[in-house]
């Protein structure tokens, strides 16, 4: 006996939830299309499993929750689902593996005998490619099969091709990030070649600032929003805050002892010329790379701001700096302290830490003061380990 001729119910339990097709695949078989097949009624599925398993390799599934355990353990080429079924219907069923990455864009062909407008509305609202209508006709089956699985295989290309295309500009993205690093160093090795007496302190102070800036965002109630993106940026680009004084001569640069009026008034200047040298070199490299060098734009002219707007180049006060600078500041007066110069000793810890809590208010942004001693220990630990 055929199994189309089986009564419904008697269809044997080997048909359901397998694959219809031979155990042992036939050459090329593995290059068909594989179809899941979804009712709730034994002869419709030997009927449909007897008309597509030459073309196609069928698996067939007796309700809604079995047909999403094999559709999400495999996800086949097109399902092909009846929406009268028990407990999960086929809309809910459709809405399931829409909502499924997996199976998301899985073509599903409904199978039904209603034919109100409504009904097809809503099946096309829970995803559904198309209809079906029973009693079916069998050639108009196999052709809308056949129309959305070569639907499907277009849409997988294109898939395909956009993939390739993000693959190849996060690789371009990778590159243009690695060479805006590179001239980022090549910058700030440059102005660190020009001043012997800094050692390692664009190290330190970049550390500090990423330490300090890492703790105040994680304050309740600081307004500091900083991701984890823009907090690395900000920390890439501390080393950036002195690049000015590339344009500032030898003579006043490395003078080994207290500078003049005249002189100290042209060391000023290294602010506005850091800032003009990061803004040009934005500007040549379009918005992309105002937005990587803001930061550094930011601390170049503004580090030397004192927050109760007695400092340079712009006096501005309080929050009118930017948190970039606001950091910088801190983290820059604190290791000059630490650090020997030829007009002065290195201060001790304790005493740099006691400068710079009794300018908090005045030179500097209280709540980075705060900050400074909050992380004291990390900031001790980053000094001896970026010793001179």
């Amino acid at each position: 006996m055929h199994p189309c001729d089986l009564p419904e119910g008697l269809l044997p339990a080997s048909a359901l939830a397998i694959d219809a097709s031979p155990t042992t695949p036939l050459p090329g078989a593995a290059a068909r299309p594989r179809l899941l097949v979804v009712d709730d009624t034994p002869a419709n599925l030997a009927l449909l499993a007897h008309l597509l398993d030459g073309q196609y390799r069928v698996q067939l599934a007796p309700g809604g929750a079995k047909a999403l355990e094999l559709a999400r353990r495999e996800p086949p080429d097109l399902i092909i689902l009846d929406i009268m079924m028990p407990e999960l219907d086929g809309y809910a069923v459709c809405r399931a593996l829409k909502a499924d990455a997996r199976t998301a864009h899985v073509p599903v062909l409904f199978l039904t005998a209603l034919s109100r407008p409504e009904d097809e509305s809503a099946g096309f609202a829970a995803g559904g490619a198309d209809f079906i209508h029973k009693p079916f006709n069998p050639a108009t089956v196999l052709a809308r099969v056949a129309t959305q699985l070569q639907l499907k295989a277009s849409q997988d290309q294109l898939r395909a091709y956009n993939r390739g295309l993000r693959s190849a500009l996060d690789e371009r993205l990778r590159e243009v990030d690695l060479l805006r690093e590179a001239t980022l160093h090549v910058m700030v090795s440059f102005a660190e070649f020009r001043d012997e007496d800094t050692g390692h302190h664009v190290k330190r102070t970049q550390e500090y600032v990423r330490a300090l800036g890492d703790w105040l965002r994680q304050q309740p109630g600081s307004g500091v929003t900083l991701d984890d993106a823009a907090l690395e940026l900000l920390a890439k680009s501390a080393p950036l805050h002195d690049i000015g004084k590339v344009a500032i001569p030898d003579g006043i640069l490395l003078k080994p002892g207290r500078l003049t009026t005249e002189e100290f008034a042209i060391m000023r200047t290294h602010a506005v010329r850091g800032w003009e040298m990061l803004q040009r070199a934005a500007q040549r490299m379009g918005t992309s790379g105002s937005d990587y060098l803001r930061y550094g734009m930011e601390i170049a002219r503004h580090h030397h701001e004192r927050w109760d707007g007695s400092g340079y180049p712009d006096s501005l006060a309080g929050e009118a700096i930017p948190l970039s600078a606001r950091l910088m500041a801190v983290a820059d007066v604190y290791d000059a302290l630490i650090s020997r110069r030829p007009y002065k000793a290195p201060y001790p810890h304790a005493e740099a830490m006691a400068e710079i809590i009794a300018a908090a208010g005045s030179h500097f942004d209280p709540a980075v003061v705060g900050a400074l001693r909050a992380i004291e220990p990390t900031v001790r630990a980053i000094a001896e380990h970026w010793h001179d």
